[in-house]
């Protein structure tokens, strides 16, 4: 082997292994700022307990934690037929050219940053809401919106690939047998591909579950559970954003073991991803 190439992969092992421990170092700091407070507090009555007071030493996120499930799963409710839809007309209906088009759409909806979507959440939604149903406007229902739109990019783009990863000769033996077009892509196709389908939905929820900016200008930010879609809520990552400017000692530790629970949200929702996109293509 010659010696640059041996240089290239030294550069290239450099660079995993830096990729793997600045993920170390985070982890390693996060959990070292917030175990502390969650072992004092304990960590049942941390995460179970429901009153969030910082200044009488009250540090309970049950109602954070539920306000981010609600938020996350009507942004999955909301954006995953839609972006399922989109995935299987890219890859199975739309021409070349137009497949194009709507793709380079959706890819440009990835980077637009969340405090754009904010601002379109807190000027167009925010007042929609407010005007034709109950409550301010700032509620669980428009963080899901806002969040349904930001996650489309990952759902079709993963599920398109895993379609189109599906071997043609499902297609075609469907299609010798006599189905339409419809029904072998919802008895075949989809069914084939729906490792990677689930697991764009588990990314989805991930990029949901994790933002922060566009979630704080549309939700209201109280720390009382929700009871209605209608109702204001506050999440694990728009505590610490709200909170971290002026939080110290014990408040702020509470904060990082927010963040600490955040961290295996995230965690598991990548290791359940990453299992399901090993077995796209299987059928059962």
């Amino acid at each position: 082997m010659r010696s640059y190439e041996r240089w290239i992969q030294f550069i290239l092992f450099v660079c995993a292994i830096t990729a793997v421990l600045t993920v170390l170092v985070i982890a390693f700091f996060i959990f070292k700022e917030g175990l502390p407070v969650m072992l004092e507090k304990g960590v049942l009555s941390f995460v179970a307990n429901s009153h969030w007071a910082p200044l009488s030493g009250s540090f309970g996120i049950r109602n954070m934690i539920i306000g981010s499930i609600q938020v996350t799963l009507g942004a999955i409710i909301l954006g995953v037929p839609i972006g399922l839809a989109c995935a299987v007309y890219l890859a199975e209906i739309a021409g070349k050219r137009l497949s194009k088009t709507i793709r380079s759409g959706i890819e440009l909806l990835a980077g637009i940053p969340s405090v754009v979507y904010g601002f379109f959440g807190l000027s167009v939604l925010v007042p929609f809401l407010r005007a034709h149903f109950t409550g301010n406007g700032f509620s669980v229902l428009a963080g899901s919106i806002i969040l349904a739109i930001m996650i489309l990019p990952t759902v079709v783009s993963i599920s398109e690939t895993s379609i189109r990863s599906v071997p043609k000769e499902y297609k075609s033996g469907s299609l010798a047998l006599g189905a339409s077009h419809w029904q072998t892509i919802y008895r075949v196709i989809i069914p084939a591909a729906r490792s990677g389908i689930v697991a764009s939905v588990i990314l989805g929820m991930g990029r949901a579950i994790g933002e922060t900016m566009a979630v704080i200008m549309v939700t209201g930010n109280v720390t009382t559970m929700a009871k209605s879609v209608f109702d204001p809520v506050r999440t694990l990552t728009g505590n610490i954003a709200i909170e971290m400017g002026y939080a110290a000692g014990d408040h702020r530790s509470a904060l990082f073991a927010t963040g600490v629970v955040l961290f295996v949200f995230i965690m598991i929702l990548n290791l359940m991803a990453t299992y399901f996109s090993r077995k796209v293509g299987e059928i059962k």
